[in-house]
Order: C-alpha cells, then structure tokens, then sequence
C-alpha cells in the first residue's frame, strides 16, 4: 500500500461524503483524529457542529429549514474514559453502549448496518481511540452493501497497533459523486499526518470541495496525560 497525501485524496475527489482519519502526529505526541460531513441537498447543508461535553453533535444552523432529522443530527463524537468514538451517524450511541456493558468494539456493531437510503445505502463508518497509560491504538469500522443489495451487510473492522508517527488512516462514505453514490471500496488509505492542530485542520478544511463541504472536527489528543485540544470548523458560522 502507498503512503498518500491526505490534501491530495481529499481536493481530487469533488464529493467523498462524510470521512474519518485517525493516526498519530509526526512528532509522536498525540492522538490525532477528524470527521467531516458534506452535503447536496439544502437539508444536508443545513448543519452545523457543535460542542457536547467532550463530544459534538450535529445542529440545524436554521431550524425552520430542517425537513427530516433522521440520518443527519447525530452525535459523531463521544468520549468514554480514555476512548474516544468517532463515527458517521448514530451509531455512536450503539458503540457507547455496547463498550459500557463489556462488549468489543466489532461486537457493539453486529446490531447495525448500512443507511437505509435507497438508492445510495450509506455506508456507517466508525471509529474508536484508545489511550492507556502512553500506549495508544485505534479501529475503523465500515457497514456497507453487498454492492448495492440492500438484504445483504458487509462488515468489515480494521485495527491499528501501536500506529506510526506522522501516519494514520482515512475512510470515507463514497468514492465520489454520482447516483446512485458508489459505496468506499478496500481498506482504509493509508495517508499522512502531517503539522500541529491548526495547520493540519486548515488543510483538510481547504481541499474538501467548497460547495459540498459542510463541517470538520479535529481533535489532538496528548498521549502522555489525555488531556486534548479540539478545532471545529463549520461553513455556516
């Protein structure tokens, strides 16, 4: 597999949906994590994130044009002691259960499955941190149909140990524009980590496609004491 440039997947490709990287700084410091959302329907764009204790959440940015909730407010970040779950709808809720009662991060999953969305069936992309004592390492999670038959789930999980500095994974919903949207295709890309909160977080907000883009996440947790540092950035401000 070839190292990417995550600027470099993320301006060639006008329409990736909603995307999740996790890795580790290059200087071997932190944590490092992002979620974005994008959108093509006035509902879609309709959205900001906000703060939700050591969470976000989605929000309308106008309430009175907020047709259907479903599928678009969520919580996509949540913390649990020393994980943090990062994901593309409410499955975040599941995984925070699920863990809370003893299960594996696979397991909580095995209850869900891909949007019900007809015709694009929306992959549920996730992912979960794990910061114990310095030692740190991450898994990604994609639901999708079994190349668009809705009576059929492919599960795949994918984990990371004791990742590299500089170098995490991205994953996103869609391979790019189209109708029906095609679903991810193969194992996460493998992509760089590259500068501290800000640069790292003006990047991506700069390469996704400006008509389509919505809101980003970025979160750099210090390895050593947990503690973190967080940037949102939403175009509806």
């Amino acid at each position: 597999m070839k190292l990417l440039s995550l600027e470099h997947q993320l301006c060639s490709n006008p329409y990736p949906g909603r995307g999740i990287v996790i890795g580790k700084s290059g200087d071997g410091r932190y944590a490092v994590t992002a979620y974005f959302i994008m959108g093509r329907s006035e509902n879609s764009r309709n959205r900001i994130f906000v703060e939700d204790g050591e969470g976000i959440r989605t929000q309308a940015y106008d309430p009175a044009k907020l047709s259907d909730p479903s599928l678009i407010i969520y919580a996509p970040v949540r913390v649990m002691g020393n994980k943090t779950i990062v994901t593309n709808g409410d499955q975040t809720d599941t995984i925070y259960v699920g863990m809370d009662q003893q299960q594996t991060f696979e397991q909580t999953l095995r209850s869900r499955e891909f949007e019900p969305d007809a015709p694009n069936y929306t992959p549920r992309i996730s992912g979960i941190l794990h910061i114990e004592q310095g030692t740190y390492h991450y898994a990604m999670s994609i639901l999708k149909s079994n190349n668009g038959d809705p009576a059929s789930c492919c599960r795949y999980t994918f984990a990371y140990e004791n990742p590299q500095n500089g170098e995490g994974r991205y994953i996103h919903t869609y391979m790019g524009d189209g109708n029906p949207l095609p679903s991810f295709e193969g194992e996460p890309e493998w992509v760089k980590i590259e500068g501290d909160i800000d640069a790292f977080s003006n990047r991506i907000w700069s390469c996704l496609n400006e008509a389509n883009k919505v809101s980003l996440f970025v979160r750099y947790i210090d390895l050593s004491d947990g503690s973190y540092t967080t940037r949102i950035c939403n175009k509806h401000q």
